[in-house]
């Protein structure tokens, strides 16, 4: 261990940092074509696409903060909290993808609620010309991008809320703020809130990115007149014309400028002096009430968690039932028919689920090797300073990423290959993984190695019998959560893969814009389903053991 100790770092940063900044490099050199920048101020369909994304990005961003504070609030002590977050795991094993096209199964004009309300309520006896899906606003994408954003937002917090030495400290300084007079939820707004904003300040810029530059899921459900600016950029650079190519890299730059750009207003802000205090000081009249009482404090959180996962579990039903429609005609509630061949299809597209399959789990187990060995053998101070750069592909535009991915692979021959995808898919999941591995693997305590140490114990033996085994519940999480990843990615295999390998999200994108209903809905199903197997695996895997305690018989006992 001791001999490998100083190679490993370094085979890491080759592994996995040099693919990193030579992407981002070209990446930077695709932005400094001034014609191409010219090109894409001229376009009239720029500033209204920009200003969609705009508003979409940030008014997802905030309903999505603004839901997981409250539902936060509402739980002021460890079990309500584990109550709220009993089902979270599963809910982010749902993709962006499939749960837009679950929702626009709901929600359409012919979806399963209005034919809910038809005829008796609405008198309809024909789908209305209503834009529910697609809309004009973007109220459709806004929805499925809160909704999904939230449950990740709390599993984000609970890491942080749920450590015994943080919990123990907050409940405390609650209990100090209730002696005073302060209500439970002014307390903690005013407490825990302060110190859980920082905190959050990766994920919140996670999801801010990726509610600006989401492409996919704009794609199936988003508007289309004007389309989000990551759409547009995305047509531009599958056109033919170079001019168009380097227009739409200019625009996936522009997204990144606007990314950054509302991240330092949202810090500015946050930090200004005047909020500050509004957010600590107590306002007047908000210092009065007692603490609820604790059927409140445990019903709450319970009933805010069961809202959110009746609407998940309303998606996935509404996509397994389309997946067997057949003849379905309008107002009925009920198909006239039920078929298999959406299956049947999905059966003989052996080779597009074993493409999916292998490349989330191959990816995954490298990406979870990598960041065992980083956090094992990286010296403190390299941890420190470039381990950051491996959460660059969650906060910059996908569409930067695809691009440096794109010129990478060219560069070193990988255009078009199954390597090619697999590096771009392994950079797309390394970053999660690490997110999810890292905050356990470097709290764990130190002194179980000396005492492991001091009775003889090798340094292997003490990974093996020891830290990996209570460690095993993260380590199989960050498998999961790599592998649903990889499963979820749909810009990188087409772009990368030059349209060569197919996988069950492009599948199901691809079917989204058809008329194909049931086929759709049967990939989204299998695109949910993968990654819900193994999530539960993962559960399985790191669940708790229970040891029978052995009682001596009563000839062992002695007198």
């Amino acid at each position: 261990m001791r001999a490998l100790a100083p190679k490993v770092p370094a085979a890491a940063l080759t592994l996995v940092f040099v693919p990193l900044l030579w992407s981002l490099g070209h990446a930077i050199m695709d932005a400094c074509n001034g014609t191409a920048w010219m090109a894409l101020w001229q376009d009239q369909q720029t500033l209204p696409a920009w200003t969609m994304s705009l508003r979409t990005g940030l008014l997802a961003s905030s309903l999505a903060t603004a839901a997981s504070a409250c539902l936060l609030s509402l739980s002021t002590a460890p079990r309500p909290l584990q109550h709220l977050l009993r089902h979270q795991g599963a809910l982010l094993a749902v993709p962006h993808a499939a749960f837009a096209m679950g929702l626009v199964l709901l929600i359409a004009p012919s979806g399963w609620l209005l034919r809910l309300l038809s005829p008796w309520a609405t008198g309809l006896l024909s789908p209305p010309p209503w834009p529910t899906t697609q809309d004009p606003w973007g109220l459709g994408l806004i929805a499925v991008l809160a909704l999904k954003e939230t449950p990740f937002l709390l599993w984000a917090a609970s890491a942080h809320l749920l450590r015994p030495e943080v919990a123990q400290r907050l409940q405390r300084e609650l209990q100090l703020a209730s002696s005073f007079g302060y209500g439970a939820q002014a307390a903690w707004w005013r407490i825990v809130w302060p110190q859980l904003l920082p905190r959050l300040a990766a994920p919140l810029l996670a999801v801010l990115a990726y509610s600006l530059t989401v492409v996919d899921v704009a794609l199936v459900i988003g508007p289309a007149s004007p389309p989000t600016l990551a759409v547009l950029a995305w047509q531009w650079l599958q056109d033919a014309s170079p001019l168009q190519n380097a227009q739409g890299a200019a625009a996936a730059w522009l997204l990144a400028g606007t990314v950054a750009l509302c991240a330092a207003a949202a810090w500015a802000l946050l930090n200004a002096p005047l909020w500050r205090q509004r957010r600590t000081r107590g306002a007047p009249g908000s210092s009065t009430g007692p603490l609820r009482p604790a059927y409140f404090a445990t019903s709450y959180p319970a009933q805010g968690s069961a809202a959110l996962s009746a609407i998940y579990l309303a998606v996935l039903v509404a996509l397994l039932l389309a997946s067997f429609i057949g003849s379905w005609p309008f107002p009925d509630l009920v198909p006239t028919r039920w078929s298999l061949a959406a299956w049947r299809t999905v059966w003989d597209s052996t080779a597009t689920v074993r493409a999916t399959l292998w490349l989330a789990t191959s990816s995954a187990a490298f990406s979870l090797l990598w960041v065992v060995a980083w956090l094992e053998c990286a010296p403190q101070y390299w941890q420190q300073r470039l381990q950051t750069l491996a959460y660059a592909p969650l906060v910059l535009p996908g569409l930067i990423w695809v691009l440096g991915l794109h010129r990478l692979t060219l560069s070193w021959g990988l255009d078009a290959s199954a390597s090619g995808v697999w590096l771009a898919h392994t950079l797309a999941s390394l970053p999660y993984v690490l997110l999810t591995t890292a905050p356990s693997y470097t709290g764990f305590d130190p002194r179980c190695w000396r005492l492991a140490a001091s009775l003889g114990q090798s340094r292997w033996q003490f990974l093996l019998r020891v830290k990996w085994p209570m460690l095993r519940a993260s380590l199989a999480a960050g498998f999961a959560v790599g592998f649903a990843v990889s499963v979820a990615q749909y810009l990188p295999t087409l772009y990368v893969g030059a349209g060569r390998f197919s996988t069950v999200s492009t599948e199901a994108v691809a079917l989204a814009a058809g008329g194909e209903r049931s086929l759709m809905a049967a990939f989204a199903w299998l695109q949910w389903l993968l990654p819900a197997l193994v999530f539960g695996a993962a559960a399985w895997l790191g669940r708790k053991r229970r040891f029978r305690q052995q009682l001596p018989s009563l000839g062992t006992i002695p007198p």
